[in-house]
């Protein structure tokens, strides 16, 4: 944008494009992954899920799906949760899957996860990121939701949700400015 002066000028933050998560460019990913390491779309499942085998063990639950894992290019969406079962494996950022105009924002690395853990975004801490800068912006949840193109209570289920889409996830972090990292964290559930 020009001023009247000719100048180059910033865009206000409240019309900037934000970036999106591309599903297919992880699904690409990984299948050129699973490919190079002679495996079946089961196997990689259960690769994906023994990444914390001893926190499996303990709190015996159901194993990822190599069917769905396989569907993830006709879904074309994800939650945020399972996406980072893939990005570990692949040791890869979510920001490496973003297409559009990326906000540059610092380190992106994921945290290391042991056998004990997983990683996990904390959607909650995520939220309350963003309520504060929506205060800040002197903006209501619906302003907020029309620049993150979504619905209010999307944003708002933020808080309590222990899962969301991988889009809007990614779509906040940028908004706020943040590497993703900054709201992952490892976890034991």
């Amino acid at each position: 944008m020009l001023s009247n002066f000719g100048q180059v000028m910033e865009a206000p933050e409240a019309t900037r494009s934000l970036p999106v998560f591309d599903c297919g460019a992880l699904f690409i990913a990984l299948d050129a992954q699973r490919r190079d390491r002679e495996l079946g779309w089961y196997e990689l499942a259960d690769e994906l899920w023994q990444q914390s085998s001893d926190l499996n063990a303990q709190r015996s639950d159901h194993p990822l799906c190599g069917g769905a894992v396989q569907r993830l290019q006709t879904r074309g969406a994800t939650s945020c949760q399972y996406a980072l079962f893939m990005l570990r494996w692949l040791r890869r950022a979510p920001e490496d899957f973003l297409s559009g105009p990326v906000v540059d924002v610092g380190n992106v690395r994921l945290p290391r996860a042991g056998t004990d853990s997983r990683l996990r975004w904390n959607l909650n801490q995520l939220h309350a990121a963003l309520n504060d800068r929506r205060r800040e912006r002197d903006l209501t949840w619906a302003d907020l939701a029309h620049e993150l193109n979504c619905t209010p209570s999307r944003l708002t289920n933020l808080r309590t949700a222990r899962f969301a889409d991988m889009d809007l996830a990614m779509r906040v972090t940028q908004w706020l400015g943040q590497p993703a990292a900054a709201f992952i964290h490892k976890a034991q559930w």
